[in-house]
Order: structure tokens, then sequence, then C-alpha cells
């Protein structure tokens, strides 16, 4: 190898190394940048499986939902030969991804290496009904359909009882795929309509009575169903929302397939068909919208509805299995790509409360809560009201001890297990000791004084309330900004329940508190005294001029508006109504500009498309002949600007009458001139024909119209 094409190779794969190090640094960043691990999974096609292997592995685990990833990793294996491995990734990804490209890999591999077994044709056909029992709802399943009919067909059967064995799989599944909507469901029936001719004509005919109607319905619902599913994105693998149009849309069009299944398009009056066909929607949805709670809720709560539908209708079986679905539906949502998904985790708590399994609750919330990377705060409230709910006041309590001892935990599950002992057990000492011990480890933060402020407040223990507005503002744990809310209050409670002299001395504290920033502003300062919710002593316009400490944020929570504010509004408003008096164009008037590469004869093309021409020009257009009827003669119009140049018009005015030289005019314009004048013409007795009362013109030589009237003349 020359030293150059070396240094050729070494330059290709430093890039290539380049490109794959870039495309790890991108996914580092962000797990589910699907363009870098696009350049991954090339890179790694191209090694050995050995090799690729551990990628893979990360690859489906990044997105276990992706059918089109579960398939690379599939075939790269069977390349290898690895058959034991092929089978078990097959178990792995089969029941949870309805891929329909996947399904026909699976098909593709039971047929190439199950061939040589004595079980071949058991296995095959046990593939191809499990196949269409999960995926065979697809609007693209209809090769799966054609290739199941053409393998019962080319089974070898010995003997009339073998072959009527073989006839009847064959009908049966004929039977099921035509009233089964798809696309190419038409050649479906056209095909089974030969083989039944072809079988009996007698009882063909009445075959197709029976199954006619229902294969009529399936047909419109497949022309709907193609409709509906036009535009979805079933290959894009599932990523965490991004709130992208792109996204919007295709979860727009996912929830309008899925409304249309729950719909009923078949007509059917069976609940469990109806539910299988909208369970199979919301399969095919979470393969690309995985990472989105609401619909793995949306589907776990159609199951629980069908469930109690059918247990109501009697059909206490098929309801339970429906209710056991929606549990395994929660258990994988919260197993997978929503593991950390606390709204998942607590809608399946729920679930399961709803049908009084309250050990499985407690798993729920206990493994819930193990969970590292997320605050277990409100999962331990939730757990506390479940338990209170369930079990009684001590089962919280026993809750709140375990939510303790977790170091994660915030303010709010000592607040809320406060309320809970007030509310509930009816004890405001209980709930005092939680505050108070709540207050050990939280008393610097503003949030959880002020709820305890607001708790002792309501209980009317005026001593009390006093007590603990000192030991917050004097601890000196908060800084003299987070203070401010609290002097707020404290004087806001001196107002209501105090005297005046105790007014005034939390508004002095509340000066000295914070020095130079209240120096000057008493009038200002004065006004929390009087004023009451969003009522206030003085106008907006006073509040600012005054220097009110919080005058915007109050105008902005009550919405309050000022005088210049209504007379800047009224100024608008006038000159917006001097402006529509100025001459504006009509847009009712405009007409759209459509970019077309072949414009038909009617419209006005421009470069890069064509503006439409006005309706009366329109309408004329439509009624003369296009320009393509006319063939010529055409007019080389620089020819015909230089021959009228080249002319040489006489200097003194020539008088013809009407324009024309009467003596050198041939006899058909003749004839078109005597027409125009309206000149009468008199009939000759010897030819018959008319005559001019004043000129007698000849006819001319190729009249059209007179040859024909010699020939009917003639007998």
């Amino acid at each position: 190898m020359s030293q150059n094409a070396a240094g050729d190779f070494t330059e290709d794969n430093g890039g290539i190394s380049d490109k794959i190090s870039r495309a790890d640094k991108r996914i580092c960043i962000y797990p589910f940048d699907t363009e870098a691990w696009s350049t991954l999974i090339r890179d790694a096609q191209s090694k050995k499986i050995e090799d690729a292997r551990a990628f893979y592995e990360r690859l489906i685990g990044q997105f276990p939902n992706a059918g089109r990833y579960w398939k690379i990793y599939i075939e790269h294996e069977m390349k290898s030969r690895n058959y034991d491995k092929v089978e078990k990734l097959f178990q792995r990804c089969l029941m949870k991804v309805f891929n329909i490209e996947l399904w026909k890999s699976y098909l593709s591999y039971i047929r190439e290496t199950k061939v040589s077994l004595p079980s071949y044709r058991e296995k095959m056909a046990q593939a191809y009904d499990f196949a269409l029992d999960k995926i065979g709802m697809d609007v693209l399943s209809y090769q799966i359909w054609v290739d199941y009919i053409n393998f019962l067909k080319s089974v070898e059967a010995v003997g009339s009882y073998a072959e009527n064995q073989r006839i009847t799989a064959v009908r049966k599944v004929y039977q099921r795929g035509i009233v089964n909507p798809m696309l190419n469901i038409e050649l479906l029936w056209k095909e089974y309509c030969n083989f039944e001719s072809s079988i009996n004509p007698l009882i063909a005919k009445k075959m197709q009575e029976d199954r006619g109607r229902d294969y009529m319905n399936a047909r419109r619902v497949a022309k709907e169903y193609e409709v509906i599913t036009k535009g979805l994105n079933k290959s894009a693998p599932s990523v965490p929302p991004q709130n992208t149009p792109e996204e919007s849309k295709q979860v727009e069009l996912w929830k309008k397939y899925i409304n249309w299944e729950k719909s009923n398009p078949l007509r059917s009056e069976d609940t469990a068909i109806i539910t299988k066909r909208v369970m199979f929607a919301y399969e095919q949805c979470l393969l690309c919208l995985g990472h989105h709670p609401d619909v793995w809720i949306e589907a776990a709560s159609y199951l629980e509805q069908s469930s109690r539908l059918l247990a109501e209708k009697g059909a206490d079986t098929t309801g339970k299995a429906f209710a056991d679905e929606s549990a395994a539906m929660y258990e994988r949502a919260t197993t997978t790509v929503l593991k950390n998904s606390m709204l998942l985790f607590f809608a399946y708590a729920d679930f399961e409360e709803g049908r009084l399994k309250y050990e499985k609750v407690h798993t729920i919330y206990r493994r819930c809560v193990e969970i590292q990377d997320i605050d277990p705060t409100l999962i331990y409230i939730q757990y506390m009201r479940f338990a209170r709910r369930a079990e009684g006041i001590k089962s919280a309590r026993l809750v709140f001890k375990m939510a303790r001892e977790d170091t994660r935990i915030k303010y709010h599950v000592y607040v809320a297990a406060a309320l809970m002992e007030y509310y509930c057990s009816k004890d405001s000492t209980i709930a005092l000791k939680i505050f108070e011990l709540a207050f050990k480890k939280f008393g610097h933060q503003v949030e959880f004084q002020r709820e305890y402020l607001n708790f002792i407040s309501h209980l009317n223990e005026d001593n009390n309330t006093r007590v603990l507005f000192e030991r917050v503002l004097t601890a000196g744990q908060l800084s003299t900004e987070k203070s401010l809310d609290i002097w707020n209050k404290f004087l806001e409670f001196e107002v209501n329940i105090g005297d005046l002299a105790s007014i005034t001395k939390v508004e002095k504290r509340r000066a000295q508190a914070f020095g130079s920033e209240f120096e000057g502003k008493e009038t200002a300062l004065l006004i929390d005294r009087y004023k009451y919710l969003d009522l206030y002593p003085c106008q907006v316009t006073e509040l600012k001029a005054i220097g009110h400490k919080d005058v915007v944020k109050q105008i902005a929570a009550v919405g309050a508006v000022t005088e210049i504010e209504v007379a800047n509004t009224a100024v608008e408003a006038e000159e917006e109504a001097k402006k529509s008096k100025y001459p504006m164009p009509d847009t009712l008037q405009m007409l759209p500009f459509k970019p077309r590469l072949n414009p038909p004869p009617d419209s006005h093309p421009v470069p890069g498309g064509i503006f439409p021409a006005p309706p009366i020009a329109t309408e004329l257009l439509s009624r003369i002949p296009p320009p393509f009827c006319f063939g010529g003669p055409f007019v080389i119009i620089d020819k015909f600007i230089e021959h009228m140049m080249a002319l040489k018009l006489p200097d003194d005015i020539v008088a013809f009458e009407n324009g024309f030289d009467q003596k050198n005019v041939d006899s058909g314009t003749q004839l078109s001139i005597d027409i125009a004048l309206g000149r009468k013409r008199k009939l000759d007795s010897t030819t018959g024909d008319e005559s001019d009362d004043d000129l007698a013109v000849a006819p001319p030589s190729n009249d059209i119209y007179r040859q024909r009237q010699q020939k009917k003349v003639k007998p």
C-alpha cells in the first residue's frame, strides 16, 4: 500500500472516530438524541455482532418500545446464525412491541429456520395464529393473512379427511380476514370467492351471501381506517415530550385515531371486540408516545371501564381479565419507560385501592419511595392519605414515622401530617407537636414558618400566636428580605385582634428592622394598617406617588387600572379609528399564490407559480376554446414590425368607401361588405340566384354553402 493511500485511510478512520465520539458526547448530554443514536447504529452494523452486542443492549435499554431498533438487533444476530439469542430477543420484545415489520421478521425467522423440523407445519401454523391474534388488526397486515393462507394451501393432504381439514382451515382464515378492516381487503375477498367457487360452485354463492354484509362493513371501515391513520409516523422512537409543533401534530393524530376506534366504527355489539381494537390502537400509540403518562393512564382507565361494563352485563370472567390487563398496563409503565413517574404510581395505587388490594398498594408506594432519582415528599403525603383512608389514622402515623427517617423529605410532610391529625383526629395538641418537631428542622425556611403561623392563627390562641411570631422574628434565622412577609403577617394579625398600641408597636419594630430602607416612608407604611385584602385607602396612582413597597405586585394581583391607563387606551382606540378611514386594500379580493410546475391554460403563470384569473375572466376562459386548439398560422412579431416599418404611406389621403377600394376587392370580400351594408339582392329568374339592385357581383368561386345547396337539389 502506498504512503498516500495509507494516509487517506488513516484520515478516513480518524474522521469516522471523531464522528462516533461526537455522537457519544451528544448522547451523554441528552440520552434521547435519535440522530446521534442513528450514527452509532450505522457504526455497529459494520462490526461483528460480538463487538456490537453491548451497544445494541444499550440501545434497546434506552428505547425499549422501538420496534425498528429491535429488528436491527435481531437481524444482526440472524446474520451470525445465533438462533438461540434471536429467539430470546423475540421473547423479550414481541409481547410488548406491536410493530408490523418486527412481527414479519419473526414469521420469516420461523419460516427459514424451522423448515427442517418434523413439526414445522404445526410450529408455522402456531406462529401465524399468534401473529394474527396480536398484530392482525394492523391496517398493513394484509400480507400476513395472505402468507398464512398460501402456507395452508401448500400443505399436502393425503386422503379425503385430510383434504377436508385443510379446506376448513383455509376457509376459517379467509372468513377471519374478510371481516378485518385493512388495506387490500378487496383482493382478499376476491381470492375467497374464487376459493369457494373452486371447491363447490353450488354452495359458493350461499357462502358469499352470508359473508357479504360483514365484508362490506369491513371494507367501509378499512377506507376510514386508511384515512384516519394517514400522517402517523409509526416508526418514530419514543422520546420524552419536547412540545414541538411536529410532536403536537403527531399527538393530535394519535388521539384522533384512538377516539375513532372508541366510536366503534365496526358497529359491533361485542364489548370485548371493541375493547380489543381500542387497546391495539393504544399499543400502537405507546410505541411512539411511550413517555407520555397520559396515554398510559387513559389506556388503563379504558380497560377498567370495559371491565366494569362487562361485569354489569354478567361477563365476570372477561371483566376480570380486562381488570388484570389494566393492572398489567400500570405495571408495565412503572417498570419500563416511566419508572420515575409519580403520576403513574399514584394512578396505579388508586386503581388497586379501588379493587381493595391494600397490600398491593403498600407495595406500590414502598417501591416508589425507594427510587433515588426523585423527591419522595409528595409520595409520602399520598401514602399517608391512602393509609388513613384504608386503615385509619394509626396506619397513617406509621407512614409518617417512616417518612421522618428519610433524610430527603421536605417540610411538606410534617405540615400534611399535622393537618391530618387536626382535621381527622380533632386533636390540635398532636398537630402542634408535629409543627414543633418540624420547627427544629425547618425553622429557617420562611415557607414553613408561614404554614405554621397560618395554622396557629386559626386556633384562635392569641398569646401562642404572638409567641410564635416573636420566636420566628428574633431567632435570626431569616434574612431581612425574607422576614418582610412575616412582619406583614404580624402586623395584619395585630390589626385584626390587637389594640392601637400593639399595632403601633409592631409598625415601629418593623421600621427599625429594615432601617434606612423604610426611612422617610412613614405614610407608605401606614397603608399596611388600613388596607384589607385587595382594598386600599387611596388610588393606585397615589400608591405609586407615596412609594408603597409592593405596589407593582399588588397592581398585578388585583388587576387595577389607573385613570392614565384608561386615557391611553382611549387615545389608542381613537388613533385606530382614524387609521381605518385611510384607503386600505381589500384583502378579501387578494388572490392566493399557488406554486405550480405545469400551469393550466386558464391561469396566469409567473416565475415559480400561478395567480388564478379573476372570477369573470375565469368564466370567459372556460367558455372559449383553450390555446392548444389553435394550430396556426402564427405571426412572427419581429418580421411583422419590420414589414410595417418598410411600408411607404401615400402623401395624399385616399378616399375609399368604407375604407376599401371596391375596384380591387375580390368577390368574397365584396359579398361580406354588401351584407354588412344591408344591400338587398334580387332573385335572377334564369339562374335562380339573387342579384344586387345596384351592382351585379359574381358569386365566389369556392362558395361551399352554394355547393351544398346544389347537391341537395340534384336527384
